[in-house]
C-alpha cells in the first residue's frame, strides 16, 4: 500500500467543477460520495449555475489520496471535470494570538455550514508588479492591511462563511476562496465590499468564480 500523503497540519482540499456526459451514472456518483464520506472524507456538491460547469465537489480529507480516489469516482461516474483546484486549509500568518477554538476552525472546518447553500468559489493571488508589489511590503503594513480587510469581512458574520485555503505550489493561484451564504445576494456584496479594501483593491488579483447551491448528492444527480 502507498503511504498516506497528509499535511503536517490541516487539510487537503479539492475543488472539482464536472460537466455530464451521455455516459453519467448518477447511481455511481451517490455511491462513491458515500464511499468516501464512510472513510472520513467531507464532501460538498453543489449544483452550479451558468456554462461553466453543471456541478461541482468539493472535498477535504487528511490524506490526499483519499481525495484522489474520490476524484476518480467522480471521472468514472460519466462526468468530465472541466475545472479543478487543489490547496490546503491553513492559518493565515497574521492569524496569530486568535484563540486556538478559531485557528482549528480554519484548519479542520466543518462543511457545510447549516442554512448556507449559496455556494461561491474562486482563487486569488497577490500583485508583484512594480509599486503594486505586495511581497515587496514590510509584514507590519501586510498585517494592517489584512486586519482591515478582516473587519469588511466580519461584517457579514451570521450571513456568509468564509474558507480561504492556501494553493502557493500547489495550483495556479496562491488562495481559494470558498463562500457559504444564506442568500445569493450576500455572496454579491461581501465581494463587492471587500474589493474598496486596499489589500484587495491594490494588491488583489482573481481567476473565474463559480456559483452554485449546495444541494445532497442523491438530489442533485437528478437536476444535471
Amino acid at each position: 500500500m502507498s503511504e498516506a500523503m497528509s499535511p503536517s497540519v490541516g487539510m487537503a482540499v479539492l475543488h472539482l467543477f464536472c460537466k455530464t456526459t451521455p455516459a453519467f451514472d448518477g447511481e455511481a456518483l451517490v455511491n462513491g460520495v458515500k464511499s468516501a464520506e464512510n472513510a472520513g472524507v467531507t464532501v460538498v456538491t453543489v449544483a452550479m449555475l451558468g456554462h461553466k460547469a453543471d456541478l461541482a465537489v468539493m472535498a477535504l480529507a487528511s490524506d490526499m489520496r483519499d481525495l484522489k480516489a474520490l476524484q476518480t469516482v467522480v471521472q468514472h461516474s460519466g462526468l468530465s471535470v472541466v475545472d479543478s483546484y487543489v490547496s490546503l486549509t491553513e492559518v493565515s500568518e497574521y492569524a496569530k494570538g486568535m484563540p486556538e477554538a478559531m485557528l482549528n476552525a480554519r484548519l479542520y472546518p466543518e462543511l457545510p455550514p447549516a442554512g448556507k447553500n449559496a455556494w461561491c468559489f474562486y482563487p486569488m493571488s497577490k500583485r508583484r508588479t512594480p509599486g503594486q508589489n505586495w511581497f515587496t511590503l514590510e509584514f507590519d503594513r501586510r498585517k494592517e492591511l489584512m486586519e482591515e480587510h478582516g473587519k469588511s469581512g466580519r461584517a457579514f458574520a451570521g450571513r456568509v462563511i468564509q474558507l480561504v485555503t492556501g494553493s502557493a505550489g500547489l495550483d495556479d493561484f496562491e488562495w481559494g476562496v470558498t463562500l457559504f451564504a444564506v442568500h445569493p445576494d450576500d455572496l454579491k456584496e461581501v465581494v463587492y465590499t471587500m474589493r474598496f479594501d486596499e489589500a484587495s483593491a491594490e494588491y488583489a488579483e482573481f481567476g473565474a468564480f463559480y456559483v452554485g447551491m449546495v444541494t445532497p448528492v442523491a438530489e442533485l444527480v437528478n437536476q444535471v
